[in-house]
């Protein structure tokens, strides 16, 4: 069975995970290890609605908020140099990755 590494990438900023994704794919280009993705995620909308009002008085007028994590997939062939490069990423502020490893 083949060993892979599977990241998974998550950010309220899409431009900030497609750059790591670009990034994670030439490391497995210059390596030359199998890469499968970036496979897109559903995205999870966080919503909150609030009164416009602060005291309550007044027209029932509401603002609405919203805010939508994006996720991406990516699977990599277990290989001891890529791996290094992967973890050597910057990873830029508001962005979680997590590398799992599998069979």
């Amino acid at each position: 069975m083949v060993q892979k590494a599977r990241i998974k990438l998550a950010s309220a900023e899409i431009g900030k995970i497609n750059e790591v994704c670009d990034y994670i794919r030439d490391i497995a280009q210059k390596t030359g290890v199998e890469m499968k993705g970036p496979i897109p995620l559903p995205t999870k909308k966080l919503k909150v609605t609030t009164r416009k009002s602060p005291c309550g008085d007044g027209t029932a007028t509401w603002e609405r908020y919203e805010m939508r994590i994006h996720k991406r997939l990516i699977d990599l062939g277990l290989d001891e140099r890529a791996l290094r490069l992967v973890m050597r990423v910057q990873i830029p502020d508001g962005l979680n990755i997590e590398i799992e490893m599998m069979e």
